[in-house]
């Protein structure tokens, strides 16, 4: 139950980190008139924000166990 625990823990700090991520102040710091691979630099910032938020929560849920209900059945949703 403890390693649920930590798990569940675990995606909602993620989630608070990723959140932050992408507050205007922070990206802000990303809004130069400089462009990567012809794409400004705030689209490449924004878009791998996204792409690590995707593929962190996936393994996050991935390694997460499936809730169990208090008779010690699994539920099925």
């Amino acid at each position: 139950m403890t390693d649920r625990r930590k798990l569940t823990s675990g995606v909602l700090v993620f989630a608070v980190f990723s959140a932050l991520l992408i507050v205007p102040p922070l990206v802000y710091i990303f809004n130069h008139p400089v462009l990567h691979f012809g794409l400004p630099q705030i689209v490449l910032y924004l878009f791998g924000v996204w792409i690590v938020m995707v593929v962190g929560t996936a393994i996050l849920t991935h390694y997460l166990p499936r809730a169990v209900e208090d008779d010690g059945h699994q539920r099925d949703d």
